[in-house]
């Protein structure tokens, strides 16, 4: 198997959104007047290749993103992307020798628009969506929630990915996705609260495909939480998961917006476990602020 990583091009937030500030709603409330941005950070998806057929996971943002409604707060004042159609993840697949025919499956972490902004390239796979996410994504309430269902193709299908399979590790629900039994999805609520990610066993490492559980591995070994889950204690049990996870088998985390993600894949270099527990549930992480320079592309 490879594990590829694809870069659709660079996104903003504001600080208090990879690291909450306070609790409840006022820790949601936070990103939409904070004045702190983050650096220009990557958008990635994943591309795993894999006898069964390439799996997809996430489709990244798209071009259409610098064009976002106004009227939402949090498109107005909370968010910015970078992107232009070439860099879209239909076309950095092709780039490496993938069409869009030969991606089987893609199996959506979550449905926020820079996870499923290139869903457009790939109409004949198999797209994988949690039932709660597209129910919780769809229609106007989902629009308010900053979903964008009216950007989904008109074919858009989704399968819904059921985890009946079971507990994996830590984890309380999964579900394997090749048959193989190497490729498994994992329940990871906390940044929605039908979020999932997917864990590629490969050899005596595991990649960990973790699409916004956290925003960088940093953040997930502080224990910090972002300022956009709904349920604290939710998003916390999630991260004390991963850490539990990666204590037992050699991890190389994989979030979609770390800077340092493609590198750590390139390099298989699993986690710095002696990171854990530094600055765990109060915030203190090392994350790029500011103007920033672009991040390293995949």
């Amino acid at each position: 198997m490879r594990v590829h990583a694809i870069q659709t091009g660079r996104v903003k937030i504001k600080a208090s959104q990879v690291v909450g500030r306070g609790h409840g709603l006022m820790r949601q409330f936070a990103p939409l007047i904070d004045s702190e941005w983050s650096a220009w950070l990557p958008t990635f998806a994943y591309a795993i290749e894999h006898r069964d057929g390439v799996i997809l996971v996430d489709t990244g943002a798209s071009a259409a993103a610098k064009s976002l409604p106004r009227w939402h707060p949090y498109f107005r004042n909370a968010v910015r992307f970078d992107i232009e159609p070439d860099e879209e993840a239909g076309p950095q697949l092709r780039a490496i020798g993938i069409g869009s025919g030969d991606v089987r499956r893609v199996v959506m972490t979550h449905l926020h628009i820079d996870h499923d902004g290139g869903l457009e390239a790939f109409p004949n796979s198999e797209i994988l969506v949690s039932s709660g996410e597209l129910a919780r994504a769809s229609g106007i309430a989902g629009r308010m929630r900053g979903y964008l269902p009216q950007r989904w193709p008109k074919a858009f299908n989704p399968k819904p990915l059921v985890l009946d399979g079971g507990s994996y590790g830590p984890f309380a629900r999964s579900k394997r996705l090749t048959a193989d039994g190497a490729i498994i999805a994992v329940a990871t609520p906390g940044h929605t609260p039908d979020h999932l990610s997917v864990i590629v066993e490969d050899g005596d490492k595991a990649v960990f495909i973790a699409g916004d559980a956290s925003y960088s591995e940093a953040t997930m070994l502080a224990g910090a939480i972002d300022g956009v889950s709904d349920d604290e204690g939710q998003a916390a049990a999630t991260l004390a998961a991963i850490q539990t996870f990666a204590a037992s088998t050699p991890t190389i985390y994989l979030p979609a917006h770390d800077p340092d993600a493609a590198r750590r894949l390139a390099e298989r270099r699993p986690l710095a476990l002696h990171q854990r527990g530094e600055g765990r549930g109060e915030g203190r992480v090392d994350w790029p602020l500011g103007s920033g320079s672009p991040c390293p592309s995949s």
